[in-house]
């Protein structure tokens, strides 16, 4: 779990744990550094409109686009307080769901979405995600395969295999998804 550590110390490094699905539905609960409870998950919408309070409320990741509005009003204020950790990394890294462990590092909050790390904590494999539409299908493809002996599902592969074609462009001095048509 060496390379979870790195990103585990972020102001806003989240542990979902997920104890089961129901109606297509994730039920569990996450944690953050900044409580000693977990907060309940009884859905990924819930789960995401909780996260983009916590961030505004850390104003960390800093939103890139404002929320436009045609009715004359203020903006929405956002309680940005001074908070204190109540729990140390490694007891972070301690809290595991019944069917599958994710921590979740969004580093930007750009186009109006997240864009961060992912880790799946049980198989030690991080993926990077561009939207939360990414972040929640790749939560949902993990849980999809819970209890089936593969490696990796079929999207959290995919997505290893185009980041090591990334970094292999990146070293050969190549763009990525450059094709024999490209350099005729």
């Amino acid at each position: 779990m060496g390379d979870n550590r790195l990103y585990i110390s972020s102001p806003n490094a989240v542990m979902l744990c997920v104890n089961r699905v129901e109606d297509l539905c994730i039920k569990g609960c996450y944690y953050t550094s900044y409580a000693r409870e977990g907060t309940p998950v009884r859905n990924m919408s819930e789960f995401c409109y909780d996260l983009e309070n916590f961030f505004d409320g850390l104003a960390y990741p800093r939103e890139s686009t404002n929320i436009r509005t045609f009715k004359n009003c203020r903006t929405k204020t956002v309680n940005r307080e001074k908070r204190v950790k109540m729990m140390k990394d490694d007891e972070l890294l301690s809290k595991h769901g019944d069917l599958g462990t994710f921590l979740i590092n969004v580093q930007h909050r750009q186009n109006s979405s997240w864009q961060g790390k992912i880790t799946w904590v049980e198989k030690n494999e991080s993926v990077n995600f561009r939207s939360v539409w990414e972040m929640v299908s790749l939560i949902g493809s993990a849980l999809d395969n819970v209890g089936q002996n593969t490696e990796h599902s079929a999207d959290w592969q995919a997505e290893i295999d185009a980041a090591a074609a990334d970094a292999n462009a990146v070293e050969s001095g190549t763009e990525a998804g450059e094709g024999a048509s490209d350099k005729a």
